[in-house]
C-alpha cells in the first residue's frame, strides 16, 4: 500500500468533527454521572490513616449518606466545573487525535483495518498528547472532589482551601508552581495504557462484527450495538488498569504528601495491601461503563453526522497528488 503525498503528513487527517463529537460526549456523559466520580476518588485516597480532615467510608451507602448528611446535594457535585471541562477537552482532544494518527496509518482510507497493534500505538499516543494538554485540570478536579465538611470544624490551610475552578487553579500554581499543577502526571502515563486497551478492544470488536454482517469495518451500527462494544470495551480496560487511577489521585489529594510516585506505592501496600489499589473500583465501573458507553453513543452519531455535512473528496486528484 503506497502512502500519498498529501498522507505523509499526519496533521492532513485532523478533523474538527472528531473534536466537536468528543466534546459533546464527554460533557453529556460528565453531567449525568459526576456524582460515581466524586465517589471514586474519595474512595481511592481512603484508607486506615484517615484523619480529622479526612473522613472514612466503610461502603457505598454509607459514603453517599455521610456527603449528603454533611455536604448536602451540592457535596455531590463538588468538582463538577473542571470535570465537566476536563471530560469534555480530554474526550475531544482524544478523538481528534487518535482519529488523526489512526488516519496517517491508513492513508486516508478509514476502510483499512490498521490491525489491534497499530489501534493500540495511536490510542497511546494519543492518550500522551491528550494527558499533557489536561493534567492541570484533572488535579483542580481531583482537589476540588476532596474539599471535605465533616462535621469536625478543623479548618484548612489557605493554601488547600479554594472558592472554585480558578481559585484553585491560581492556589496551587501559587504554592505550588507548574509541578503542583502536574502531580500524578507519571502514574497518568501508565494510564494511557488504559485507553489504549480499551480503543484497541473497541475498534476490533466492531471490525470483526462488520465484517461478519460483510460491510465495511467503518459502517455505521445502532445505538444498541455501540452501547454493547463501548460498555465491554471499557469493563475490560478499567478492571486491568485500575490501580493506576488510585495512586494518580492519592498524588493530586490535598491532605497527603508523597515523595514520589514509589513512596505511594509504597504507602498504599502499607496500609491496606492489594486491596488499597482497588479501593473505589465499584463506584469506578458503576460509572465509567455508562459514562463510556454514553461518550461513545453520542460521539458516533455526531461525528457520522457532522462528517456527513462534508463535501466528499475526489479519490482522483488524491491519487494524482
Amino acid at each position: 500500500m503506497s502512502r500519498s503525498k498529501k498522507y505523509n503528513n499526519p496533521f492532513a487527517g485532523v478533523r474538527y468533527e472528531h473534536l466537536v463529537a468528543g466534546v459533546s460526549g464527554g460533557v453529556a456523559s460528565t453531567l449525568i454521572l459526576h456524582p460515581l466520580d466524586l465517589l471514586k476518588i474519595r474512595f481511592a485516597v481512603s484508607d486506615s490513616s484517615a484523619t480529622a480532615t479526612k473522613p472514612h467510608y466503610t461502603g457505598l451507602t454509607q459514603a453517599l449518606g455521610q456527603i449528603l448528611r454533611h455536604e448536602g446535594i451540592k457535596g455531590l457535585y463538588r468538582g463538577v466545573t473542571p470535570n465537566v471541562w476536563g471530560a469534555g477537552s480530554a474526550w475531544g482532544l482524544y478523538f481528534l487525535f487518535y482519529n488523526m494518527i489512526k488516519s496517517w496509518f491508513q492513508s486516508g482510507n478509514s476502510k483499512v483495518h490498521i490491525g489491534p497493534s497499530l489501534h493500540m500505538v495511536a490510542a497511546a499516543e494519543a492518550g500522551i498528547l491528550t494527558l499533557v494538554m489536561t493534567n492541570p485540570i484533572w488535579v483542580v478536579k481531583t482537589r476540588l472532589c476532596l474539599q471535605y465538611t465533616d462535621g469536625t470544624g478543623k479548618v484548612l490551610a489557605e493554601s488547600h482551601r479554594y472558592n472554585g475552578m480558578v481559585d484553585a487553579f491560581v492556589k496551587t500554581y501559587k504554592y505550588e508552581g507548574v509541578r503542583g499543577l502536574y502531580k500524578g502526571f507519571v502514574p497518568g502515563v501508565f494510564g494511557v495504557s488504559h485507553g489504549a486497551l480499551q480503543f484497541m478492544a473497541y475498534e476490533e470488536m466492531k471490525a470483526k462484527y462488520n465484517r461478519y454482517r460483510n460491510l465495511p469495518i467503518d459502517a455505521k451500527l445502532t445505538t444498541l450495538e455501540y452501547l454493547g462494544f463501548a460498555s465491554l470495551s471499557k469493563l475490560f480496560a478499567a478492571v486491568t488498569t485500575y490501580p493506576y487511577q488510585v495512586l494518580r489521585a492519592r498524588m493530586q489529594d490535598q491532605h497527603a504528601h508523597y515523595d514520589n510516585l514509589r513512596h505511594c506505592i509504597k504507602e498504599t501496600w502499607r496500609h491496606n495491601g492489594v486491596r488499597g489499589y482497588y479501593k473505589g473500583l465499584l463506584p469506578n465501573i458503576m460509572r465509567v461503563v455508562p459514562a463510556t458507553a454514553l461518550t461513545f453513543v453520542v460521539y458516533e452519531h455526531t461525528s457520522h453526522f457532522l462528517l456527513g455535512l462534508r463535501l466528499p473528496e475526489e479519490p482522483q486528484q488524491e491519487e494524482k497528488s
